[in-house]
């Protein structure tokens, strides 16, 4: 039965079908991709069934993007240290059984614990797997493997919080980790027949002279350590208002400035950071930032909007978001094609439009605003995000040599991941804030004074007297309602200055294009070896 997939897969020169590879590591990384975002809408589950608060259980989340972060920039590392492929079998292996482990938590000590496992085991998964991608394909249809990674990295933190809820409302918590087990499994297997480390990618080790960056990996794990905790924190805790995330601040700083300056100077880095020194791949790695800055907020603010002021339930305000997926994975494959006849940046260029069009739909939005209205903004920015991932990473990867793949695809992914770990920090925080501005603005105008504000008052008190209210409690329940309606005006306001921000830092991006190399369609520009 083995022999005969393996002659499946396999294409007519006898070599493994590219197109059995990409499905092979799309599998992965969709299921880790998955797990950043489908845990947040169980939070309040979690913390019931563990006996925890809500503010401890968001440690569930913290705790895999602290440790998925550490370990992503080294994944090319490792990879030489005991072969790619045995390195990519473990990460897929250890995070399958850490899934299992965190289903079957007794506390919340221990889920926390099994969530660093499994954010280790996932974090060296993505930049493998693209890298994996980028040398089995020719460079000419390279754009259409990217597009079926590019599948599992944005479709999954789109249909991770849909997904997460229904699970979560029909059967358990538990089983939003246990859904990994069948896919990790057919992930090791596919894996250990398909995937093979090519010949120029040679494994080193202590006996053979590979001298271990001590000091690299220990400033890179406490300042990506510090620096999602403080991201992740720092709203909850008024950011420097309070001494812990001013000390994370800190921490974050000294190491990370610090681990620049190492890396760049010491002879074996454990990130090699010299790649930035690429513009291309510099700037590449930059709009992959914001493109994560922008998706991984939005996908957070968009739900919060329909929910707490539509009165939209998770299954609902998940049909909204859905569509757009849908969208993205049926443009992928096209994008896919158009990177064989346009340059990346001018495709870059088009989604950026696009992304910024659908957020500055949502900057219109009010508390009348239809289902139809706002699944319609969501997908005009999915079509822009389908016009982002692949062409970035073509751009990224087109004056690189294959062997600089491992430690390129670590660097462009810690970019992404650090983008969306910001972007939904720093939305939450500004959502807030302006909140709170509209609402000292709005509650200055409203006065016992004002005709038109007693008009109300008379008028909703008299409803209610209607309706049975005693009428001594009337007018004291007609201030509620209108002291209501001010603060969902305020919480309004404040999400149209969010998505207006949004829309603003999608079109920051368009300039850095115009700075990229030139690059022909279907040619291959390669780095000197």
């Amino acid at each position: 039965m083995v022999r005969r997939f393996l002659a499946a897969a396999k294409n007519g020169d006898g070599d493994i079908n590219p197109w059995v590879i990409a499905l092979t590591v799309m599998l992965a990384t969709f299921m880790e991709v998955l797990d950043t975002s489908i845990a947040n809408v169980a939070l309040n589950h979690i913390a019931g069934s563990l006996s925890a608060s809500v503010d401890e259980s968001t440690w569930v989340l913290t705790s895999y993007l602290v440790s998925n972060a550490i370990i992503l920039p080294m994944a090319g590392w490792f990879s030489s240290l005991f072969g790619r492929k045995r390195f990519y079998m473990i990460c897929v292996g250890l995070f399958t059984v850490s899934s299992l482990l965190c289903g079957f938590a007794p506390n919340l000590g221990s889920l926390i614990f099994f969530r660093v496992l499994q954010g280790i085991g996932g974090g060296a998964m993505q930049p493998i797997a693209q890298a994996i991608l980028v040398e089995s394909f020719p460079h000419e249809k390279r754009g259409m493997g990217m597009a079926v990674y590019g599948m599992g990295v944005i479709f999954a933190p789109i249909i991770g919080p849909t997904l997460g809820g229904w699970i979560t409302d029909n059967y358990s918590w538990r089983w939003i980790f246990f859904i990994n087990i069948p896919v990790g499994i057919f992930a090791l297997l596919m894996t250990l027949y398909l995937i093979f480390d090519p010949p120029y990618l040679k494994r080193h080790s202590v006996k053979d002279g590979l001298k271990i960056d001590y000091l690299g990996f220990g400033l890179l794990a406490v300042g990506l350590g510090a620096l999602e905790i403080m991201l992740d924190e720092g709203q909850r805790h008024d950011w420097f208002g309070d001494a812990g995330i001013t000390a994370a601040a800190i921490v974050a700083g000294l190491c990370l400035l610090a681990v620049v300056w190492w890396e760049l100077h010491t002879e074996h880095p454990v990130v090699e950071l010299r790649l930035l020194k690429n513009r291309n791949f510099a700037l590449a790695t930059v709009t992959m930032y914001f493109l994560g800055f922008v998706l991984y907020a939005s996908t957070v603010l968009l739900p919060i909007y329909l929910q707490t002021l539509m009165g939209y339930n998770a299954t609902l305000s998940g049909l909204v978001l859905s569509p757009g997926g849908v969208v993205v994975l049926y443009l992928l494959p096209i994008v896919g094609f158009l990177l064989s006849k346009y340059e990346a940046r001018w495709l870059v260029t088009f989604g950026v439009a696009m992304c910024s069009l659908g957020m500055y739909q949502m900057a219109g939005f009010n508390l009348e605003t239809d289902y139809h209205s706002a699944m319609m903004a969501r997908i005009v920015q999915s079509i822009g995000m389908a016009f982002l991932f692949v062409p970035i990473n073509t751009a990224a990867f087109s004056y690189l040599a294959k062997e600089q793949a491992n430690n390129a695809t670590g660097i462009i992914n810690l970019a992404r991941n650090i983008g969306g770990s910001s972007g939904i920090a720093l939305t939450m925080t500004m959502l807030t804030r302006r909140t709170a501005f509209h609402q000292n603005v709005l509650a200055g105008h409203i006065t016992g004074m004002e005709e038109g504000y007693r008009s109300m008052v008379y008028g909703a008190g008299h409803m209610l007297v209607a309706q049975g209210a005693d009428p001594v409690q009337a007018t004291q329940q007609a201030h509620g309602l209108l002291y209501g309606m001010l603060m969902r005006q305020s919480a309004m306001l404040g999400f149209v200055d969010s998505f207006w921000v949004l829309a603003i830092l999608f079109l920051l991006m368009i300039p850095l294009m115009f700075l990229m190399k030139r690059t022909r369609p279907g040619k291959m520009e390669v780095a000197a070896h």
